[in-house]
């Protein structure tokens, strides 16, 4: 028994609490099942564990130049501000989990146990209706992180292992029920190509397929608009990251002014002149996300093949759901541009109304939601209801992200870690998860699962051809 005992105590101050090397060693018996060479084995667990360590760097030089802003902004306006992105929200959960004495190795158990459901989900196709299975890894890792704190703060009793579990079903079921709600609309924009979106807006872009029809008219198309050309430096994401943090943090560095942060700032050198530091300061909020982004993708592509080498054992045929810009190709070029300038404006509009009406959270508009998510909706929408309905929907969408994103900080209590998850289906439907879950407890828990387990069986009801359904010969009218 004292044998047990320690070999358990062992793993858990070495290997549970060490988010770096359970994700290496995840990686490293993937590889060994899927019979590869040991070396191999090796090189995945080292490229997996050093990725996460990369991201721990990235994440700490946020925290470190963060924070100097965010407790001027309480101390002066009585303000929290929390940037709108998965990155930062990654950050701001790590931060949240460590002040209650946790790790995101509970986040690691979760991913597993979600991936493993989605896969049980396509296996039982017969009864379930799903057939896509969720293998972006990087996005998985990032709302696996998201849904461990939502799941954590609502039932405090179950920050262990059945916390991971519950972690592990929610976010299996919305991979599994999501990706499977994009088909229709991914197989009419890209003539059956034969992959649907896995990422952040998978709700979104189906509402976005039914209403842009009913806003617009598809044959005024963006492409036959002439736009300047010096627009497409925004293509580029350390550019446009690099241009908001500037924005952004450059306009609250001046308003807390010189005098202030030479005052809390023991970083602000006498001889450095304030232009120069707001310069450096903004910038380098772009390099550490540049590094967390690096590790990430380090440590995800290495978690990925290892996942996806599984799943294409255990499910030949399975449609697979992947990031969002591999539609970009299918749509309007023009479109990606539209969505970014829209969304961006939809957010410059909400957070001005957030400084009217003295919300007590700032929201500060973060890359990947502005982006990735508006970019999307914006070619969805243009296939449909063409230049209206791909301007008018991402608006809508970027003054969704910043109210609700705030509400979202509040009601998740993330105003001291500086950071929100900020994509469309995480600022709506897992806000209306989150508030269930917090005022219903284990019942708006329950109720969740099984209303996303009702929509792929809906979804089969409405074809007008079943045979189609699980054949990858998808209806590409309506449904």
């Amino acid at each position: 028994m004292e044998l047990l005992i320690s070999s358990f105590e062992f793993f858990v101050n070495n290997i549970l609490t060490k988010a770096e090397f359970f994700v290496g060693i995840l990686v490293f018996i993937g590889y060994l099942l899927l019979k590869k060479p040991i070396h191999q084995a090796f090189s995945g667990f080292i490229k997996a564990t050093v990725g996460y360590m990369i991201l721990n760097v990235g994440a700490g030089g946020l925290v470190k130049t963060f924070r100097p802003i965010l407790a001027g902004l309480n101390d002066r306006f009585g303000l929290n501000a929390a940037v709108i992105d998965p990155y930062f929200g990654l950050n701001a959960v790590n931060s949240a989990l460590e002040s209650i004495g946790l790790t995101t190795s509970w986040t690691m158990i979760a991913l597993l146990v979600g991936f493993i459901l989605n896969i049980l989900l396509v296996l039982f196709r017969k009864f379930t209706k799903i057939r896509t299975l969720f293998i972006t890894g990087h996005i998985m890792v990032q709302q696996a992180t998201t849904a461990t704190w939502i799941i954590f703060y609502a039932f405090p009793q179950y920050r262990n292992a059945t916390g991971a579990i519950l972690i592990g079903v929610f976010v299996g079921v919305y991979w599994a029920v999501a990706t499977n709600l994009t088909v229709g609309a991914t197989q009419r924009l890209t003539d059956g190509a034969g992959f649907v979106v896995g990422h952040q807006q998978m709700f979104a872009v189906w509402l976005t397929d039914k209403i842009a029809p009913k806003i617009g008219n598809e044959n005024k198309r963006l492409d036959d608009l002439k736009l300047p050309e010096w627009l497409s430096i925004f293509h580029d994401n350390i550019v446009a990251t690099g241009t908001l943090m500037i924005v952004f943090f450059g306009t609250i560095l001046i308003i807390l002014g010189e005098e202030y942060m030479r005052k809390i700032d023991p970083t602000f050198p006498q001889n450095l002149s304030f232009i120069t530091y707001i310069l450096s300061k903004s910038l380098s909020f772009s390099v550490y996300l540049a590094i967390l982004m690096m590790g990430v993708r380090m440590f995800v592509s290495e978690l990925t093949e290892s996942f996806q080498g599984i799943s294409n054992r255990i499910l030949p045929g399975v449609m697979p759901a992947v990031d969002c810009a591999a539609v970009y190709g299918f749509g309007s070029q023009n479109a990606v541009l539209f969505g970014f300038i829209f969304g961006a404006l939809g957010q410059f509009v909400a957070i001005a109304g957030l400084l009217i009406f003295k919300s007590p959270i700032l929201i500060i508009t973060g890359f990947v939601p502005v982006f990735f998510d508006n970019a999307t909706i914006a070619i969805f929408a243009e296939k449909r209801g063409g230049a209206r309905a791909a301007t008018l929907l991402p608006f809508a969408c970027g003054i969704l992200q910043v109210t609700l994103g705030a509400v979202c900080v509040a009601v998740f209590k993330l105003q001291n870690f500086g950071g929100w998850h900020g994509n469309i289906d995480q600022s709506t439907l897992w806000l209306g998860q989150g508030l269930l879950m917090n005022n219903l407890g284990m019942i708006g828990y329950i109720i969740s699962i099984v209303i996303m387990l009702i929509i792929p069986i809906l979804q089969y009801k409405k074809v007008n051809n079943p045979e189609f359904y699980f054949n990858n010969e998808v209806e590409t009218t309506e449904y």
